[in-house]
């Protein structure tokens, strides 16, 4: 088969690879698309795995063309997602049912194939079937949607609080339709892009500018949410959080990012400062809700690049000049 193969850190190559051996539980998919995110860039300069080499993309979605002899719950011609994550269950972490901070994690598109190839074979456990009617390749979507779902779960929003969201791009619209099915009374987003700042006015924010001072909010916002992981937002929204509100830290920051705090205004003002990692039990859930329609495909895919100039899809996805950039097999 064809894939994109993470070669060594920095380096990756299109080539041709043996097709996937397909386990007693483990189905194996015709892949629809695959989105590129942040964490492929982190993946691919070696940050978050050493696992090399591999084929990335955790964000896939596809039919099922062939099942071994232990899976039930799907069959030959079922469309599928695929929730990446893989756990130990052992560790301290996932005793506590805190299992999107396993000590060994790892996933399909970093520690084991993904889903940037025109096969992969996927673990039964990992697996949830699609809606006929669904196209596979905006399924794709389902994966980062169940990320921004646990960020709220991070939140506990309550009714009626106001929101700023750093960062117009994919998670940052995600997290601004979501806020909408949350109850919060009003959503404001913050990018230095123009582009990106109409699509969010398209989804409806109560405003979208490239600085939070051209909005008139003198105490501030009950939450506050960084999707960009650039330390300048970082650091301007830690201030922007209204007594007892909340700042969470959802988008993927560079290790060497570093913001200040004043530890005084924390306690005076009863600040919670908070991260929200991955997903936890939230998959499913993402699942329900995509094909309810909370998220549009129309508006949140931008771009469907063939497999074979995953270059060229990666630079546009750097670049920001897309929302989602994903990469399709020919």
């Amino acid at each position: 088969m064809k894939a994109v193969v993470f070669t060594r850190p920095g380096e990756f190559e299109y080539a041709t690879i043996p097709d996937p051996e397909v386990g007693p539980r483990d189905a194996l998919i015709q892949v629809a698309a695959s989105g590129i995110c942040g964490t492929d860039l982190h993946i691919l300069e070696g940050e978050f795995s050493d696992t090399f080499p591999v084929v990335p993309g955790h964000e896939f979605a596809g039919t099922v063309l062939e099942v071994g002899s232990e899976v039930e719950h799907v069959r030959a011609g079922d469309k599928v997602g695929v929730n990446p994550s893989h756990i130990c269950y052992e560790c301290r972490y996932c005793q506590k049912g805190l299992t999107n901070l396993c000590e060994v994690a790892g996933g399909y598109g970093t520690s084991w194939n993904g889903g940037s190839a025109e096969l992969c074979a996927v673990d039964l456990r990992h697996l949830v079937k699609l809606p006929d009617a669904m196209d596979a390749r905006d399924a794709t979507l389902i994966e980062p949607l169940s990320c921004a779902i646990r960020g709220y779960d991070v939140l506990k929003s309550q009714m009626g609080n106001r929101a700023l969201i750093y960062g117009a791009g994919t998670m940052g619209l995600m997290m601004l339709q979501l806020a909408k099915r949350a109850g919060v009374a009003s959503v404001e987003v913050v990018d230095v892009n123009p582009a990106k700042l109409e699509v969010a006015r398209q989804l409806g924010c109560d405003a979208a500018v490239t600085s939070a001072d051209e909005l008139d909010r003198p105490y501030g916002w009950e939450l506050v949410v960084d999707a960009t992981g650039n330390q300048n937002a970082i650091q301007d929204g830690i201030g922007r959080v209204d007594r007892g509100g909340t700042f969470l830290q959802f988008g993927v920051a560079s290790y060497d990012a570093r913001a200040t705090i004043e530890p005084y205004r924390i306690f005076r003002n009863e600040i919670t400062i908070t991260g929200s990692m991955a997903t936890l039990n939230s998959y499913h859930r993402a699942a329900d809700l995509f094909a309810s329609g909370v998220i549009p495909p129309e508006i949140f895919i931008s771009d469907r690049i063939p497999l074979s100039q995953y270059g060229e899809a990666l630079e546009l996805f750097r670049a920001g000049r897309g929302r989602k950039v994903q990469v399709v097999p020919e």
